[in-house]
């Protein structure tokens, strides 16, 4: 689907917001691209699209629910940073990506292009079959022989358009020296059709016209169906290169300048205001402030940032000016890097052969070889070319992969309407055969066992005295805790209290004057607080210990359930996480799971699990961050929930559309039960030729014969796929 431009605004957590140096563009108009992850109905589209065009300067700007993204046409003064605050007003999180990186978005043409032929094949089949009815019936001589003819009228241009994409696979195929199941489509199609104008061109009693277009038709709703299960893939790569920012705030003799990234060199000065995202890897000069690394490294809490931190491109500045000298641009960041890890993960998943395509790798010389088998017997038997030729075309026909075509679309269709029920969107064909053969599940916790939001946990342990003063203080803070303190404040009926000349000292808290006292709300260092294992938002009163709020991590909706049940299935459970130790301890425990990993950086999780795949495991990775991107990619079978990023999303073969879990291990179970499906329609293919096919070696596969058998085939595989749903 392709986002248009139009106005309107938005609000939802997780927008991704950006510039592009639009050289091409008129010099009064720029376009933007954001990037809404968080969007999941109509109303969040109204809010985005009428937000944005409240913005002075904004010309129109319209939200595509499927791609998660918005395109604006705005001023050129316009920057990425005034649409990132607007955003964040309106309740969505914003991230600046490049949308000239981005490639761009098709409409779905395949789609489209597979109805049309598949329309087009079904009209001309009708038509052709209501003219064989007569045949079939008795007509003879001139009258069967103008049936025939108008047949092939209908036939020749209907095949020539509808069966393109069986004659293109095919050729791709023979010109590199390989079968595939288009092979033997194409050479009956062409074969029947030669044959039948033959015969009618003598005046011959069987012409295969129908039976062609039968074919055409049955094999072309496969395809459809096939295409259907899968969405419209975009290269994770290519979402992480986009999350780059394109442009950056350049600091040369004191004198600010914005430019574009790609300009950037080693040692230069960079500014990264409150809300920006790092464009390169570096060190801190000057300023303190806050870092959102959770994309990245998954950690919970934002880690503070001053002179001499090091940082990475992708993370998110908070609370304070920063001035990075830059240590690597461009290719050598390590974003980049984590792209190049994704596209490596990605080729080597792309190996995984499908069982249609080991099917197809049997099926394809045995049909050709019994046909050509034919030709030769019944020409030595008779010495009649066009009697071998005949019965070479219907062996051809009659055993061309029209049950095989559909066995597996058939299933997975059915299974991913079962699947999509349940709250599961199967992006990949071949996700569900993977998925059956998983033994080993893999988990990120931030955002994906966890919510990534901290609860407060220890709000009756505080007088109301101190709540109040807190509620005051976290108030005029954006920071999560804070967020977390005053919204349970509130909710069991909190005032704040008065307090006067409030601010926030970046990287540290929130102070302000109170009765003449200082007050602060913050960090453990800065208020003088001991140290704790558990992540604790400090309150100094001016007087006597700070009082520590304590937070935790709340679980996801399922996932003790799904944990428990993909552990009475008897597969293996591991948690991989970028956050800390006592975190991930403390997540693990609550759900029972022993083998935990804390700290992992992105190239860790890769490791972990190539080295669970060398050791014989299938593994399904469980994640939802650009951490775990790479080893969504890396896995044998991937899921991410709809709230990830887009990158993460695209990685992975299967969304989770709500935030429950407990679907999970059912797909496990329903996978398992399609593959079987699957097999058993090739079991039921199988059986349909042992039967037919020594009817065709035999001569006694008329057109009639061939069109009924066909379909016959075709019904019981759909009929058996059915029963999943």
């Amino acid at each position: 689907m392709t986002a248009q431009l139009t106005p309107s605004p938005a609000a939802c957590p997780g927008c991704l917001v950006v510039p592009r140096d639009a050289v091409d563009e008129a010099p009064q108009a720029a376009r933007l691209a954001l990037s809404l992850p968080g969007i999941h109905c109509q109303a969040c589209i109204s809010t985005v699209e009428k937000g944005l065009n409240a913005v002075p300067g904004v010309i129109s700007a319209r939200v595509n629910l499927t791609l998660k993204r918005a395109l604006i046409e705005a001023e050129r003064d316009i920057q990425a940073r005034d649409l990132i605050l607007v955003l964040t007003g309106l309740g969505f999180e914003a991230h600046e990506l490049d949308p000239g990186v981005l490639a761009a978005t098709q409409s779905d043409k395949a789609g489209r292009d597979l109805l049309m032929r598949l329309a087009v094949a079904g009209f001309a089949s009708m038509n052709v079959m209501l003219l064989s009815v007569s045949v079939w019936a008795g007509a003879s001589d001139a009258t069967r022989d103008m049936f025939h003819w108008i047949s092939a009228a209908i036939t020749l241009p209907a095949i020539g358009f509808s069966a393109q994409p069986f004659f293109k696979h095919a050729w791709t195929a023979l010109r590199v020296r390989r079968l595939n199941m288009d092979v033997p489509i194409s050479l009956a199609l062409v074969l029947a059709l030669v044959m039948s104008l033959w015969e009618t061109s003598l005046s011959g009693e069987h012409a295969y016209f129908d039976a062609a277009l039968t074919l055409t038709f049955f094999l072309l709703a496969g395809r459809y169906l096939d295409h259907r299960t899968r969405a419209v893939a975009r290269s994770a790569a290519e979402e992480l290169a986009a999350l780059e920012v394109p442009r950056a705030i350049l600091l040369r003799d004191g004198v600010e300048s914005e430019v574009a990234v790609g300009t950037l060199a080693i040692d230069d000065l960079i500014l990264v205001r409150p809300g920006g995202r790092m464009p390169v890897d570096g060190e801190v000069v000057s300023g303190q402030s806050e870092l959102d690394r959770s994309l990245l490294t998954g950690e919970t809490l934002p880690v503070f940032a001053g002179p001499d931190t090091m940082i990475s491109a992708g993370e998110v500045n908070l609370t304070g000016p920063l001035t990075i000298r830059a240590t690597a641009v461009g290719k050598d960041t390590s974003l980049h890097r984590m792209a190049d890890l994704v596209a490596i993960a990605e080729s080597g998943r792309s190996r995984y052969t499908s069982l249609a395509d080991n099917a197809a790798k049997l099926y394809a010389p045995g049909v050709h070889i019994l046909s050509a088998l034919s030709f030769v017997g019944w020409y030595l038997y008779t010495w009649d070319l066009r009697t071998a030729l005949n019965i070479a075309a219907a062996v051809l026909i009659i055993t061309c992969p029209c049950a095989l075509g559909l066995a597996v679309p058939a299933v997975t269709t059915a299974a991913s309407g079962r699947l999509f029920r349940r709250g599961m969107l199967i992006k990949d064909a071949t996700a569900l055969e993977r998925l059956a053969q998983v033994d080993t599940v893999v988990f990120d916790k931030t955002g994906t066992l966890t919510a990534g939001t901290p609860q407060l946990t220890n709000l009756d342990d505080a007088p109301r005295s101190d709540l109040e003063l807190a509620l005051a203080l976290a108030e005029a803070s954006a920071h999560p805790l804070s967020r977390s303190l005053a919204q349970a404040a509130r909710e069991a009926g909190i005032s704040p209290a008065e307090i006067t000349d409030i601010r926030e000292v970046p990287g540290f808290g929130t102070q302000a004057q109170h009765r003449g006292v200082r007050v602060r709300l913050g960090r453990a260092a800065w208020v003088g607080a001991p140290t704790s294992a558990i992540t604790t938002a400090w309150l100094d009163r001016g007087d006597g210990a700070p009082r520590g709020f304590q937070f935790t991590d709340s679980l996801r909706p399922g996932a003790a359930e799904a944990v428990q049940a993909l552990l009475d299935a008897g597969k293996q459970v591991l948690l991989l996480s970028g956050d800390t130790g006592g975190a991930v301890e403390m997540v693990a425990s609550r759900l029972g799971i022993t083998d935990w990993v804390a700290e992992a950086l992105p190239d860790d999780k890769v490791a972990k699990i190539n080295s669970l795949t060398d050791q014989g495991h299938k593994v399904l990775m469980v994640g939802d961050g650009l951490n775990d991107t790479a080893a969504l990619t890396a896995a044998h079978v991937s899921i991410s929930p709809a709230s990830a990023l887009d990158a993460a999303r695209v990685a992975s073969d299967i969304v989770l559309l709500g935030q429950d879990l407990t679907p999970i291990a059912e797909a496990c179970d329903v996978a398992r039960r399609a593959t079987k499906r699957i097999r058993e329609n090739f079991q039921l293919a199988t059986l349909y030729n042992v039967i037919a096919v020594p009817l065709a070696v035999a001569g006694l596969a008329t057109p009639l014969i061939a069109a009924l058998a066909m379909s016959a085939s075709s019904i019981t595989v759909s009929l058996n796929a059915l029963r999943l749903r």
